[in-house]
């Protein structure tokens, strides 16, 4: 058996963490250091780097709050990165040795957002064995998520049909867009009406992420007569197509804005994605579950899929 090594990463490392996750069996963009440290002054960054033999292992993106190890608060997952050649037996003493470099540097629990598979390029749950076999961790969180598989369309429902024979016959089009400022006010007046809540990122965030990652964060909007009516923001990665935010004005939900939106990403822009993955609908630590939206969501012919956290002791 290798003998494993821990380091936390430093600014220096980014060229080697991101040459790594590009080549890694589940990582995607959102894990690259110039996503990731976009929002460094709201999480103190503990990222670990895992070595065998001298040579890069694994990463785990995480942040340190409290003596806690999170991976990570910032990131919608944030489980354990590694490469075709890491073996399940490999994966578990790899967290034998994290868990000791942990226990060294004065942590006492880990919560781990694990990677849903969707995100797999390869079988990669080596993880999740370890994670009940050698740390002991137990399920503390279960959000549900709703995603369309590319060879297994369901029919839309009457309801979406509906709403895009309506679109249709009003005028409405579709289009890429670059106006997020006018998408973000429709989605802030909406989040604030309906839910008194706010985006998790801001239009300045986004607009920063999107100059670094043009190909990755696109946004499409329904239209009438120019006036843009909703739209969906979506991160785009090697497996899956995630919608990042959906929102529509009061007029375009009652035009079936949405219906033909995702009516034209799902047929036609991105009919050839693996997995379309329209993003959670629970709230809280999931037991809350939004009826209404996993409804729309479920219309476009997308099941559940769950995203997990894990929560173990350092004893």
């Amino acid at each position: 058996m290798p003998q494993f090594d821990v380091k936390r990463y430093t600014p220096d490392d980014a060229p080697a963490w991101n040459a790594f996750v590009a080549q890694s069996k589940q990582g995607t963009f959102l894990f690259d250091r110039r996503y990731m440290d976009y929002h460094r002054d709201r999480f103190r960054d503990y990222s670990l780097m895992v070595y065998s033999n001298g040579r890069l292992f694994a990463l785990l993106p995480a942040n340190e709050a409290d003596g806690t190890l999170w991976s990570h608060q910032g990131l919608t997952y944030g489980g354990l990165l590694t490469d075709a050649r890491a073996t399940t037996a490999h994966v578990c003493e790899a967290f034998k040795s994290i868990n000791a470099y942990l226990r060294a540097n004065g942590f006492h629990k880990v919560v781990y957002k694990a990677i849903p598979w969707i995100y797999q390029q390869l079988p990669a749950e080596e993880d999740l064995y370890a994670l009940i076999n050698v740390c002991g961790a137990r399920l503390t969180v279960r959000h549900v998520s709703t995603t369309l598989v590319r060879d297994h369309r369901l029919r839309f429902t009457e309801s979406r049909r509906g709403g895009i024979r309506k679109a249709t016959r009003n005028g409405l089009t579709v289009s890429e867009s670059n106006d997020l400022a006018t998408f973000w006010q429709i989605l802030d007046n909406n989040l604030e009406h309906k839910y008194a809540a706010r985006p998790v990122h801001t239009a300045a965030e986004l607009e920063l992420l999107q100059s670094r990652f043009p190909n990755q964060i696109k946004l499409y909007m329904a239209f009438k007569d120019r006036q843009a009516l909703g739209g969906t923001l979506i991160f785009i990665t090697p497996q899956v197509v995630h919608t990042q935010y959906i929102s529509a004005s009061p007029e375009g939900k009652r035009e079936g804005a949405l219906d033909l939106l995702f009516n034209v990403l799902l047929n036609e822009v991105y009919r050839d994605v693996p997995y379309f993955d329209f993003g959670k609908s629970s709230n809280g630590d999931g037991h809350d579950l939004n009826e209404a939206l996993i409804f729309q969501k479920e219309g476009f012919g997308g099941r559940a899929v769950c995203y997990d956290w894990y929560e173990w002791e350092i004893d």
